[in-house]
């Protein structure tokens, strides 16, 4: 891979299940230097994540801390996150593993949950005088929850799946509109995951432009044909599949598509303005959303804290009956 600038950093991130393992993986093939160690395969994801551990322990340990997720639906979890980083430890660390991190190529950093630590990327990279850079995977909501369902709710009733399903949708709208605001005002470039599997030479090519990458020759014969195929877009589920609120469908919807046209032109002020607005309409729903449901999740609450007490009362009980059986063995 011909680079002119190897001190870039390529951050790869999305919504989890959106075909970000493909893309990273596609751009090792394409010269990139992912940070080893890296995430092992499993059985979710047999063909390799394409990410370094480090990385992934560092987010998800915060992540942990605060008591998130991926993708978390919880518009307060963006404050959540802006006080911890405000202590500047965050931005410490990272900024002392880059500094460790070789500048020979290009460096691929590959992880759905970096989305949530934008500002401390960019510190980061800015005190490590390296030029960090967006690149977005994209993925048809549907499918999306189709995709997790695949790979982690096989073995759950259908009840917690329609649960999640909703869970899910509203998920992947807050993740889209916090990556897309976070890559604002420097390079990036969004490739849909369709598009990656179906002509990979013209998704990249395009997006290597955007991103001020020359990839070299794409010419046939490529590693990247026998990594990528068809076959690995197993959720092929549409609206009519899924059960959830029609306004929620309506406005993932609507999210999808405004990205998909980024995929063109990724400065795009009418667009970032749009998902603005749609953005302020997410937390004000998502608001009459905690308001209608706090008996049940007050009552909920309660009611666990009681068995809870319960529980503790009769373990209590039984660890004192066993006391006094011993007491009168010993005293025979």
């Amino acid at each position: 891979m011909e680079q002119a600038t190897p001190q870039a950093v390529i951050l790869v991130t999305g919504s989890g299940r959106s075909g970000t393992s493909s893309l990273a993986g596609s751009l090792k093939r394409l010269g990139l230097h992912i940070p080893p160690p890296e995430v092992p395969a499993s059985e979710t994801n047999p063909r390799g994540f394409y990410e370094p551990q480090w990385v992934i322990d560092f987010h998800k340990g915060y992540l942990k801390e605060l008591a998130m997720h991926n993708i978390d639906s919880r518009p307060n979890a963006v404050d959540l996150v802006a006080e911890l980083t405000a202590t500047g430890e965050p931005q410490e660390r990272l900024l002392a593993w880059l500094s460790d991190v070789p500048r020979d190529h290009p460096i691929l950093v590959k992880d759905p949950h970096a989305y949530w630590f934008g500002d401390v990327w960019k510190s980061a990279c800015a005190a490590a005088d390296l030029d960090l850079r967006w690149l977005t995977a994209l993925r048809h909501p549907a499918e999306v929850v189709g995709s997790r369902d695949i790979a982690y709710l096989q073995d759950r009733d259908q009840s917690l799946r329609l649960i999640k399903e909703t869970s899910n949708i509203a998920g992947w709208v807050h993740a889209a509109l916090l990556t897309e605001r976070q890559g604002r005002g420097g390079r990036r470039a969004f490739v849909r995951y369709d598009d990656l599997l179906a002509d990979w030479r013209t998704a990249l090519g395009r997006a290597g432009e955007q991103l001020g990458l020359d990839f070299g020759d794409l010419g046939p014969q490529h590693p990247i044909d026998d990594f990528l195929e068809p076959s690995m877009r197993k959720s092929q589920l549409t609206w009519d599949d899924i059960h959830l609120p029609a306004w929620l469908q309506e406005m993932a919807e609507e999210v999808w598509q405004i990205l998909a046209g980024l995929v063109a032109e990724p400065q795009d002020p009418a667009a970032e303005a749009r998902l603005d607005g749609i953005r302020e309409e997410y937390a004000r729903r998502y608001a009459e959303g905690v308001a209608l449901t706090f008996d049940h999740t007050h009552g909920e609450s309660q009611l666990a804290a009681r068995r809870a007490r319960a529980a503790q009362r009769d373990k209590i009980k039984e660890l004192r009956g066993r006391i006094q059986k011993l007491r009168r063995e010993l005293g025979r």
